[in-house]
């Protein structure tokens, strides 16, 4: 593959460097002070300003190569640099988790009507969704585990079920769930699973908690859900039954690659603040800086940070020129390494910083945490592991011996 970056490419990464330095950092302060005062689950109005001057910008809705005409390639730089400000920048271009796999999914699975109905009001902004899967009683990182019942009565699809972890519901923006359950027990595996449509305000649906990581509240909710004879219209199903698990294989792909992007924009603002600190700040007769245990520190990083994205960037273009499938190995091998490599970076500028390091003072604290979660959430690191290792295992090497 050729590395140079297109021209379009070099236009969008600038202009989304613009759009970062004269109004995403800023409005940081700005979100976190509305949020302390309204609290955590609140949606801060400086929020709708940064989708308003996205969209004079030309940053929207880049992430689908069919709307945008953004290859995935063309797109990881800018993932990248969203990933700077994982909270707020992604949602101002409209190109935030799950929301892009939610759109993906209904655009490629969608009836017209459903697409007219969830789909328009997503691509504009004016709405937020959730993708449930995820379960407290098996291990959902096997989605033929899921146990959530959809059950056909009459025009109607019947849904009992607990789900957790479901991203965006405390948003009461969020305003769709795409819920997957199981319609067919006695099916084949992969096709016992189905995927239906249910509106936020479905009678039988109840939102139970809000659930932390690492004590931290996401502004949009990480939630734990009950359904119990909740009832939607037979026409809310996606697909046809025994579909679900195929969708959300073919949904996690790109998705994939949007988070490693954003967990390399944190590793390089992680990295940023460790060079700062170490010009900064002395101990022991001079600048951190000019310490070899320090210096050794930085320039892991630099090496291990540039080798993930080759990597992401390999993988982008093999998207683009197989197809998600066909690249299922090299989107398991990044969804790894760029998560982890988020987490050592970030966990040696703490190291750095010391006490302010894991205080809210900087932005360290709640990198470490997202990144972490990261190494779990479409999949756990033994997973996809577990997929590499399979591809590998298929190989014909040229020598053995």
């Amino acid at each position: 593959m050729d590395f140079t970056q297109s021209e379009k490419t070099v236009e969008l990464t600038e202009s989304m460097w613009d759009f970062m330095r004269e109004h995403v950092f800023p409005a940081e302060p700005e979100w976190h002070a509305y949020l302390a005062e309204h609290g955590e689950h609140a949606h801060p109005p400086v929020m709708e300003k940064l989708k308003t001057e996205a969209k004079k910008r030309g940053l929207w809705n880049l992430f689908l190569p069919e709307w945008s005409g953004v290859t995935n390639l063309e797109y990881a730089p800018i993932a990248e640099i969203s990933g700077w400000s994982p909270v707020i920048a992604p949602e101002a271009i409209n190109c935030q988790a799950p929301d892009t796999g939610n759109m993906e999914t209904l655009e490629n699975f969608g009836t017209q009507e459903q697409k007219n109905r969830w789909l328009k009001p997503l691509k504009d902004g004016s709405i937020r969704s959730a993708y449930a899967m995820t379960e407290p009683a098996v291990a959902s990182s096997d989605a033929t585990n899921v146990e959530t019942s959809i059950r056909r009565e009459g025009d109607e699809y019947v849904i009992n079920g607990r789900k957790w972890w479901i991203t965006g519901v405390a948003d009461e923006r969020c305003e769709i769930f795409i819920v997957m359950g199981r319609t067919d027990p006695d099916a084949p595996t992969h096709k016992q699973q189905s995927m239906v449509l249910v509106p936020r305000d479905t009678p039988g649906l109840t939102i139970k908690r809000h659930l932390p990581i690492f004590g931290y509240q996401d502004q949009h909710g990480h939630s734990e859900l009950v359904f119990d004879d909740a009832r939607v219209p037979a026409d809310n199903l996606l697909g046809a039954e025994g579909d679900g698990f195929a969708i959300a294989q073919a949904r996690l792909g790109p998705g994939r690659i949007h988070h490693a992007m954003r967990a390399i924009g944190m590793a390089e603002r992680a990295l940023a603040l460790m060079v700062q600190r170490a010009k900064e700040r002395e101990a022991f007769g001079g600048p951190l800086a000019e310490k070899g245990v320090v210096r050794e520190l930085i320039a892991n990083s630099r090496i291990e940070i540039d080798q993930a994205r080759l990597q992401v960037l390999h993988c982008a273009w093999m998207i683009d020129e197989v197809g998600a499938k066909e690249a299922r190995y090299e989107i398991s091998a990044i969804k790894v390494i760029a998560p982890q490599v988020a987490c050592t970076v970030i966990d040696r500028a703490i190291e750095v910083f010391g006490g302010a390091g894991v205080s809210d003072d900087y932005v360290l604290a709640y990198f470490y945490a997202w990144a972490r979660v990261l190494r779990i959430v479409d999949g756990p690191d033994a997973v996809h592991r577990n997929t590499v290792a399979r591809g590998e295992l298929k190989k014909t090497p040229p020598y053995v011996g």
